[in-house]
């Protein structure tokens, strides 16, 4: 069984910045990857950047050169760090990982809110 710890998400004025943590821990939480997706009311959760172990990452178009996910291994964690953010970005952030056998597990979800 592995456990998810998001944190670092809140309120944040246009333009400025969050870091999103996602800790894994567990006796089977080596990374075979790991995403982050987030999540309006009313619309389905979208993927906003996702990473592989080998650091291989792929961004959603309205993200691309604002966020910048990264992770570390030897502490089973990724992050998002999030620039320039917009109003749009206002969301329910989750972490999704997925462990080298390829069981996938879900964050419980951090709010960000990018609102002046």
């Amino acid at each position: 069984q592995v456990q998810l710890v998001e944190s670092g998400g809140g309120l944040v004025q246009p333009g400025g910045s969050l870091r999103l943590s996602c800790a894994a821990s567990g006796s089977a939480s080596r990374m075979y990857a790991a995403g982050w997706y987030r999540q309006v009311p009313g619309k389905q959760r979208e993927l906003v950047a996702r990473i592989t172990r080998a650091g291989s990452a792929n961004y959603a178009d309205s993200v691309e050169g604002r966020f910048t996910i990264s992770r570390d291994n030897a502490k089973s964690t990724v992050y998002l760090q999030m620039n320039s953010l917009k109003p749009e970005d206002t969301a329910v952030y989750y972490c999704s990982y997925t462990t080298t056998s390829l069981m996938n597990y879900w964050g419980q979800g951090t709010q960000v809110t990018v609102s002046s």
